[in-house]
């Protein structure tokens, strides 16, 4: 599933070619894509045809983007937005007015950009847990910007409960440090429950504790102040070296918005790497089953802690 680095690749692609972009016309090929939408497919099209596109917005793996409000001065508050989230296989991609239907496209925006002209956004999904909708802004709990790429205090209703990520200006270091001795769960859990903090899932977890030489099964609440600072670091320095080579792609499904492969995979120190040699110590990397999941972890240099 695409986590932070992955969406924020694809927000950062779609920004410039979408922000300021008028919609000329909405194609949903299949309502499937608008499980998380209140009303139809011809409701979704009617919606948002006419309307422009502020900004691309993203927390956590959230996706958003905020509308000009209909008839209003372009200076009045966006009250509403497109909400995505790309599930196992969900795409966002840009392409030519006309240009062929992609594989597994579910819904297409014509757009108008005023430099940029015509362009055609793209929503694909193989496995269809991914969608798009439509969703009423409200007002962020801490008054601060939304999110990534957006300055405005709101974030969507379907996105309110989420937590900021490691990488938001916003992000606050001690809540966390809180969060985490209220918590007798494993730290591996308690970094994908979305609720705490947002962003980090299998992988960068993983990848994450390795580097800071945590184990996924030691209790949350066991940690050190030092500990968690240092499990921050690691998280953000993953996320940014992630980010910095597009993302993690094992197959296909996780493209750009021009259909790139992230290349973050030849970085990986422990996820994926069952058997092979820790790049710290040399000890065989192993796997355990975790949450229908698996986790990847050096047993010599991540030792298990008890509560």
């Amino acid at each position: 599933m695409p986590e932070l680095p992955e969406v924020e690749v694809v927000r950062a692609g779609l920004a410039p070619a979408a922000v300021g972009a008028a919609i000329l016309g909405v194609s949903v090929l299949d309502e499937r894509a608008l499980t998380r939408h209140p009303g139809s497919g011809v409701d979704f099209e009617a919606a948002l045809t006419g309307r422009t596109i502020r900004a691309v917005a993203r927390r956590g793996k959230f996706l958003w983007l905020p509308l000009q409000p209909a008839g209003d001065a372009e200076g009045d508050p966006a009250r509403e937005a497109i909400v995505g989230h790309l599930g196992m296989s969900g795409q966002l991609l840009l392409r030519a007015p006309g240009a062929e239907p992609e594989r597994h496209e579910r819904v297409r925006l014509g757009i108008h950009h005023p430099v940029h002209g015509e362009l055609a956004i793209v929503f694909a999904d193989q496995r269809t847990f991914g969608s798009l909708a439509i969703d009423e802004l409200t007002e962020t709990a801490d008054a601060a910007a939304g999110g990534q790429g957006w300055g405005e205090a709101s974030v969507p209703r379907q996105v309110a409960h989420i937590a900021r990520d490691p990488l938001d200006p916003a992000f606050s270091d001690a809540a966390f440090r809180a969060a985490l001795a209220r918590k007798v769960s494993a730290i591996k859990r308690v970094l994908l429950d979305q609720t705490v903090v947002s962003g980090v899932g299998n992988i960068y977890a993983d990848e994450a504790l390795w580097a800071a030489r945590i184990h996924p099964e030691t209790p949350a609440r066991s940690l050190s102040t030092r500990a968690v600072n240092r499990l921050l670091a690691e998280i953000r320095a993953v996320l940014v070296k992630a980010l910095a080579e597009g993302g993690t792609s094992f197959d296909a499904q996780y493209v750009d918005v021009n259909g790139q492969a992230g290349y973050f995979a030849h970085s990986l120190n422990a996820y994926g790497r069952t058997g092979q040699a820790c790049a710290r110590c040399g000890s065989p990397i192993r796997r355990v089953k975790f949450m229908n999941r698996s986790s990847f972890f050096c047993p010599q240099c991540q030792r298990k802690r008890s509560s």
